[in-house]
């Protein structure tokens, strides 16, 4: 599979659900542990957010974080938070993340957890986006 790449930004975004307390409490301790590195963070349903980042679809955001890197490569679920800390001090720990097997629980729990989040944070959207995941 290709990697997707989109317009480089210059400096890493990192788009999640701004409409999800459990996504919202998550950007909040990327910003503490990102401090000042110049990474922005931004919500998927903020308007015109998206169109920036041509070939991220909402479908994808739906799903999973997405870190766009400042070079334009993107990122995605589980591995988008290995990459996004992982040039931080300690944060050389996460690229357990690549062994063989951990990578696959690792992004299965990620998804668990990004699929039931609207369950498990409480239904907070008035875009009718939690009705998509209480199917």
């Amino acid at each position: 599979m290709k990697a997707l790449t989109t317009t480089p930004p210059g400096h890493d975004v990192i788009l999640y659900d701004g409409h999800c307390r459990l996504c919202r409490g998550a950007a909040k301790q990327f910003e503490r542990l990102l401090g000042s590195s110049g990474t922005e963070l931004r919500s998927f349903r903020d308007e015109g957010v998206l169109a920036a980042f041509p070939g991220v679809e909402p479908e994808r955001c739906e799903k999973a974080m997405q870190l766009v890197q400042g070079d334009g490569r993107v990122f995605e679920g589980a591995e988008a938070v290995v990459q996004a800390l992982g040039r931080r001090p300690l944060g050389k720990l996460l690229f357990v993340y690549y062994v063989p097997g951990l990578r696959q629980v690792a992004d299965w729990f990620y998804g668990l957890v990004a699929r039931y989040r609207f369950r498990i944070a409480g239904r907070t959207c008035s875009d009718g986006a939690c009705a998509v995941h209480f199917k």
